[in-house]
Formats: structure tokens, C-alpha cells, sequence
């Protein structure tokens, strides 16, 4: 068995070719039924292979292997190697040489399989142990020799330069295949470079700039030769070197000498080729140069894989963040910089009606157009199925309006028809600035989505511009950013119940009544007031898991005193969101809950507010009933804040009103406040309704309401909120707890506050 080699490899491998020779025989010794052995340096390079093999790429095998062992990645049961079984009954073994923690290279063998199927990759190890082993020593000592290390050093500084100068080292700038081109033919002395990967609309060329007479390129003939090799690459899948073109050649007499590398990733298809071309007189393409090639395209291929969608030719959402970052990096978030968030309208209508596979197509039709209008400077990219994200350096809020206005129109006109039916497109967008912040990106990229949406709102197909001003937005923005952390507390129990006294307003006794308000503890410990949250959790359906929360929190606390609280006359009242009374769910948890408790029906009510109990009227009236038959009060809260008031409250039997707080406010001073007050008491007793006046904050509106004959009073001139353990603990010791002052200071205190 005599040794054959790949020639363009490296010079290492031709030094190892004939000392190697000997390992080689011993595998096949050992091994009878092998048909191919190869033995690779720690490169993954080929150093000695069996000759007459045209199976399974083992290459890419031990490139798999050497990878995954060179970053510690590998399977504990794979760190000394692994086997492959292949249809038609043969496997290859690949074996990892090393020395201590040392990489040296390995083994790969492909053998056919006996009647009784594949070896085990351990036994097979056990067999070959004493070649592997004194292969590892022949290794060592040949990397030992002063000369390889030099020639690996000089190959290691040629790809070095090349990888430094192409922008293709980095992730972050991985897409400038632009200077990859030129700086292949500029390192390699070509007169001509050219890239093309059809799939992602790439199609690069560069020519070299020649001191002195430059010679022309017919630039023409090249592109030719070029889309003709790319389709015998997409047949041959391996590299071609024409230093002289055969007789007969289907690409004619040409007057250059050419380098061509297919540019795939593994196995998978060709998907694009880059071409050197050299002069015909100039000096010939050699070994060197074909490896530094192939390890482009190598690399070529890892950035396609990992930077492009596959589907839009668009950045990923990975890959459009580093090149942002990179150019924020570079320029500082002082420099005018936007992003832009679209959002394809009505996609889902496409797909119920058409199918999927026309969605997609809407989707490619909206790429191509942004694709095609877009400005050099402006990176693009496809964040997540019909979504896009584009980054503007250096460009002013209103340019980059004005720029995705056109496309936003561009989009409208590019009509499609399926099955005779016209399907319209549009599409929304949000745009925001860069601002200063600790994460500009982030932060620009969720404005913009926020102002995406309230497009939406505003009747799709139209660009929004994220401004400070426009409440709508920046609520829309404060629960995007405040919706993680509401999550993680529901998660976490990162809660705090506090207990608000309710004074009865004729009486002089310490209250006893309280209702339980809710504060959510943000990652730094800090209290977040509910106004902060419950917008977001309202948005994103979250407000039911928190009233389970709260439901399972108090009953449990106050189970645990419940004998001594029910002496003391106490009385809580719980909250329920506008999303559990549409939960149907809801009301089963709660009526389960207060049985397992079961807490004196006097001790407990819930509140509703009156705009969730009109939208949800008949869930309101079902919840209200079984509350009832369980023996507990329900107040409707926020009671002249709606439109309905009067026409639905004879519809919800309930026990309690709460006085909107915007009404008692301006009492002091407002007669038409004063008078509609004075109608909801009136209208209260009537009904034989307690009343209770909220946001009483100071002592004028206290007498107010008081004069106006409202039962109950709730605000900061009776008592703030404090965390309901300490007000529990109060009661308990009979302490005076909370207690109003006719003088200043007028706001009630409650001992260790």
C-alpha cells in the first residue's frame, strides 16, 4: 500500500509524508478490512492518506472532532474519538492523538463492516492502542523539528495577515465580504477577485490596483467564467486550479490563470464560489495559496451559515446587533444614530386564508424591497418571522422617517395575487434614536417597537416616531421594560402586601376596616408603587396571576390570626383585576380558596373597579352572586369614572360604592364635583349602599365629604399604607394602631412608623 498525499495542504504534510508511511501499514496490519486511513496533523490538515479511496469525506470528521476537542467540547464519552456508521455497511473511526493536554492531531480509518455490523469504537481503540501510541510519539518529535515550526509560523502569519486585513475575523464585522475580496486579491497578487453566493443576492468584485502600466481586465469575461464555474463547482463540490487551461476546455482559450473554491459548509450544498484570477503571465497559483483560499471560503461559509437569513438574504438579529454595536463602538452615541422596527400588517389573515407558504412569500416580497431600497451606509436584518429591524448611523430621527415612509409605500404597491385574489401588503414601523444609555441598542430597539405598535393603533401601513411626549408611546415603553421584572416577582414571591386604613368618618374609634394594597420589590429591593406595574400587567395578561397571588398571600396570613382578628371587628378588602373576572378560571380558585381558609365572611370583601365590571358584566354578576352566597361584601370601586354608572349598577348587586378619586379631590373647591358626590350619596342611600370617599388628603376634604354624608373615608389625611405584617401586629396588641389629628401634622402616623 503506497501513501498518496494532497499536495496543496502545506509543506508540513510533505515532510511527514514518507516517515509516516510505516504507521500506516501498521493500521492497515491491524486492521484488514480498512479501506481508507488518513492520518491528520492538529490543523485538521492531512498528513499521510491511504491511496484509491472515494467514500465518505473523513476530513470533515476529524475537522468535527479536532474542533470540538481543541475547545474542550467534547462528549465525555467522545474525548478519545468516534465512529460514524454510513448506509452500505461501512464506518469510519476517528482517534484524537494526544500528549497529556497537548493536541497532536489524529487518526481517521474507514473500514467496512463485518456480518455481525460496525465494531465498537472501543474495541476498535483497544486494537489500535499500540499504534496510536507510538504514532503520538513520531508526532511529538517531528513537531519537535526547528524547520516545520518555522514553516507552520510563516503559514500561520500568512493567514494572520489575511484574516486581520479581511474583516472576516471578527463576528462583528463578519459581513464585509468586500474587503475579504479585495484583500485576497491584493495578498495573493491577482488581478482579479470576485465572490458570489446567489441564495443571499451576493455578488462581489474587485481588480486590482496595479503600481505603474496597469494591464486591463476584461471584467466581462470574467463574470462568465465566474457564473460557468460556479455551476460545475455546484457538480464537482471541490476546489479548481487552472494554472493552464487544458485542451478543449468548455471555458475557452482564457488569458488568466485561475483559482476557484466552492464556498459550502460541511456536507451541505454549494452555496456560492469565490474566484482568483491571475494574468496569464504572471506567476502561478501554488499550494499555499489554494489553502488560504479554501480557508476563506471556510470562513465564508461559517458567516453565511450564522449571519444571513437563510430565507430574506437579511442579516440574523445576532449578526445585525454586532454590526450595530461595532458602529456604535466606533462613532459613540453622541453621533446621531436611529433604528427602525417593522412589522408586517395582517400576516396572519395571509396564512389562514392562503396558507403558509404564501405568507412566506409576503414575507420575501417585503425583504426584496427593503433589500433593494436600502442605503449603503443602513444594515437591515430579519429579527423574527415577519419582523425587521434596521440600524441608520449617523442619521437624523427625521431622515429615517422619511426614509421608511417610502418604504412602508414601496411595500403597499408590491401587490400579489394568489388564485385570482388580490392580497394586499402593508407594513408598520416604528422609529427611535440612539440614546446614551448603558445599553443605547436595547433600549433604541424597544422604543421603536413600542412606537411599531401604537403605528398599529393608529390604523397600520404608517411610520411612528418614538417621542418623549406622546404618553401613549412612553407607557406603551415603561411596561415593555418594567413586564421582565413583573414576570421574575410572580416567579420569585417578590411581594409585599400593605394595609390601608378606611376610617368611618362619623365615628371617633381607631379604623379597623383596610384595604390591601399591593407593592412589587424590583431586582435592587426597591418598592415599585402598583401605578408603576399593573399597566403592564394588564397589557400582557399577567393581572390574574397576580390576584391568585395576592388571594393565596392574605388568606394565608390572615388565617393564622383569624379568632383574634374576628374579636376585633377587622376587615379586609381584596382587589380583583378587570382580567380575572374574564378569566373563567378565576372564580373556581377563589371560592376554593375561601373554603380551604375559611375565614369569617365578616372579615373579608373584594373590590371591583366599575369600568372592569361593565366591560365583563355578566362574569361580574356570576362572581358577585357566588361571593355573596359565600357571605362576603363586594364594593364597586371607582365609582362615577365610567359613563355607565347608574344604568348598570342595578344590574350588580353590590354593597359598597367607592367614590372615584378624581371627584373627591376637588371637592374643596369644585361645585360640580361637590354636586355629582352629593348625587352618588344620595343615590347610595337610597339603595341602602355604603359609601367610602377615596383620596381624602387633607383635612378641607374631609370635612367636605363628611358634610356630604359619605360613610367612609380612605386616603393619606386617615392613614398610608404600611405593610400589612406591622399593621396586623398593631391590632393584635391592641394598640391604638391608627389614629387621626384634627391639627397639624394632618396626616395620621402609626406608631414605629
Amino acid at each position: 500500500m503506497s501513501s498518496t498525499l494532497h499536495e496543496e495542504d502545506s509543506l508540513e504534510a510533505e515532510s511527514f509524508s514518507t516517515s509516516l508511511d510505516p504507521y500506516g501499514q501498521l493500521v492497515k496490519m491491524l486492521m484488514p478490512r480498512a479501506v481508507c486511513i488518513a492520518i491528520y496533523d492538529r490543523m485538521s490538515m492531512p498528513m499521510w492518506l491511504s491511496d484509491g479511496y472515494d467514500g465518505h469525506d473523513l476530513s470533515q470528521l476529524v475537522e468535527e472532532a479536532l474542533n470540538l476537542a481543541r475547545h474542550d467540547q467534547c462528549d465525555p464519552e467522545e474525548r478519545d474519538g468516534f465512529a460514524r456508521s454510513w448506509d452500505g455497511g461501512d464506518t469510519s473511526y476517528v482517534f484524537i492523538l494526544r500528549d497529556g493536554s497537548q493536541l497532536l492531531g489524529a487518526l481517521a480509518v474507514s473500514s467496512q463492516d463485518g456480518s455481525s455490523g460496525a465494531r465498537p469504537f472501543s474495541f476498535m481503540q483497544g486494537l489500535l492502542r499500540p499504534a496510536l501510541q507510538v504514532l503520538s510519539r513520531e508526532l511529538i518529535n517531528q513537531y519537535n523539528i526547528g524547520d516545520l515550526r518555522k514553516d507552520i509560523s510563516l503559514r500561520d502569519g500568512d493567514l494572520a495577515l489575511l484574516l486581520d486585513a479581511s474583516g472576516a475575523a471578527d463576528e462583528s464585522d463578519s459581513d464585509d465580504f468586500k474587503m475579504l475580496v479585495r484583500n485576497c486579491v491584493t495578498h495573493l497578487e491577482c488581478a482579479y477577485g470576485a465572490l458570489i453566493v446567489p441564495d443571499k443576492k451576493i455578488a462581489l468584485a474587485h481588480l486590482a490596483e496595479l503600481e505603474g502600466k496597469a494591464r486591463s481586465v476584461n471584467s466581462e469575461l470574467l463574470e462568465k467564467t465566474q457564473r460557468n464555474l460556479f455551476a460545475w463547482a455546484q457538480v464537482q463540490r471541490r476546489t479548481l486550479l487552472l494554472n493552464k487551461a487544458p485542451p478543449n476546455s468548455p471555458l475557452g482559450a482564457l488569458p488568466y490563470k485561475i483559482l476557484a473554491c466552492p464556498v459550502r459548509h460541511g456536507g451541505h450544498h454549494v452555496a456560492g464560489l469565490l474566484m482568483l484570477a491571475k494574468h496569464v503571465d504572471g506567476p502561478d497559483f501554488d499550494l499555499r495559496q489554494v489553502r488560504i483560499l479554501e480557508l476563506m471560503t471556510r470562513r465564508i461559509a461559517y458567516v453565511l451559515q450564522n449571519a444571513y437569513d437563510p430565507s430574506t438574504g437579511l442579516l440574523t438579529r445576532p449578526a445585525f446587533e454586532h454590526r450595530a454595536l461595532a458602529t456604535l463602538a466606533t462613532f459613540g452615541t453622541e453621533a446621531h444614530h436611529c433604528v427602525a422596527y417593522a412589522d408586517l400588517d395582517r400576516l396572519h389573515v395571509v396564512n389562514e386564508n392562503h396558507g403558509m407558504h404564501v405568507g412566506d412569500e409576503v414575507i420575501h416580497r417585503a425583504a426584496d424591497a427593503l433589500r433593494t431600497h436600502l442605503p449603503p451606509n443602513v444594515v437591515a436584518a430579519r429579527i423574527s418571522g415577519d419582523r425587521f429591524a434596521l440600524f441608520f448611523p449617523q442619521t437624523s430621527l427625521q431622515t429615517a422617517h422619511s426614509f421608511m415612509e417610502g418604504l412602508c409605500r414601496d411595500v403597499a404597491k408590491a401587490m400579489m395575487k394568489h388564485d385570482g385574489k388580490e392580497i394586499e401588503l402593508s407594513m408598520s414601523v416604528g422609529v427611535a434614536a440612539v440614546p446614551s444609555t448603558k445599553l443605547p441598542l436595547s433600549h433604541a430597539l424597544a422604543a421603536a417597537e413600542i412606537a411599531c405598535k401604537a403605528a398599529k393603533d393608529r390604523g397600520r401601513g404608517r411610520v411612528e416616531s418614538y417621542q418623549d411626549a406622546d404618553r401613549s408611546i412612553v407607557r406603551r415603553y415603561e411596561d415593555v421594560t418594567i413586564v421582565g421584572n413583573l414576570r421574575e416577582a410572580i416567579a420569585n414571591d417578590r411581594f409585599r402586601m400593605e394595609a390601608q386604613p378606611i376610617a368611618q368618618l362619623n365615628s371617633k374609634g381607631p379604623p379597623r376596616r383596610f384595604e390591601l394594597l399591593l407593592r412589587m420589590i424590583d431586582p435592587a429591593g426597591e418598592s415599585v408603587a402598583p401605578d408603576k406595574f399593573l399597566s403592564a400587567a394588564e397589557r400582557y395578561q399577567l393581572a390574574s396571576d397576580i390576584d391568585r397571588w395576592v388571594v393565596q398571600y392574605a388568606l394565608e396570613i390572615l388565617s393564622s390570626a383569624a379568632p383574634a382578628l374576628e374579636n376585633l371587628g377587622a376587615h379586609f378588602a381584596i382587589n380583583i383585576s378587570g382580567q380575572s373576572l374574564g378569566d373563567e378560571d378565576f372564580p373556581i380558585f377563589l371560592e376554593e380558596k375561601l373554603r380551604e381558609y375559611a375565614l369569617p365572611s365578616a372579615m373579608l370583601s373584594f373590590e371591583i373597579t366599575e369600568t372592569a365590571a361593565v366591560a365583563n358584566i355578566v362574569r361580574a354578576e356570576m362572581l358577585i352572586r357566588r361571593l355573596q352566597d359565600l357571605g362576603h361584601s363586594i364594593a364597586l370601586d371607582d365609582f362615577g369614572r365610567g359613563l355607565s354608572s347608574l344604568t348598570y349598577l342595578k344590574s350588580l348587586s353590590v354593597s359598597d360604592l367607592k367614590i372615584d378619586g378624581e371627584l373627591v379631590r376637588d371637592l374643596a373647591g369644585n361645585s360640580r364635583s361637590q354636586a355629582m358626590v352629593t348625587a352618588i350619596v344620595q343615590l347610595a342611600h337610597a339603595m341602602k349602599l355604603r359609601t367610602t370617599a377615596e383620596c381624602v388628603e387633607s383635612e378641607a376634604i374631609m370635612t367636605a365629604v363628611t358634610k356630604l354624608g359619605v360613610d367612609y373615608g380612605q386616603g393619606f389625611a386617615i392613614g398610608r399604607p404600611r405593610p400589612l405584617e406591622i399593621v396586623l401586629q398593631e391590632l393584635l396588641r391592641g394598640a391604638p394602631g391608627i389614629t387621626r389629628s384634627s391639627g397639624s401634622p394632618r396626616m395620621a402616623r402609626f406608631a414605629g412608623m
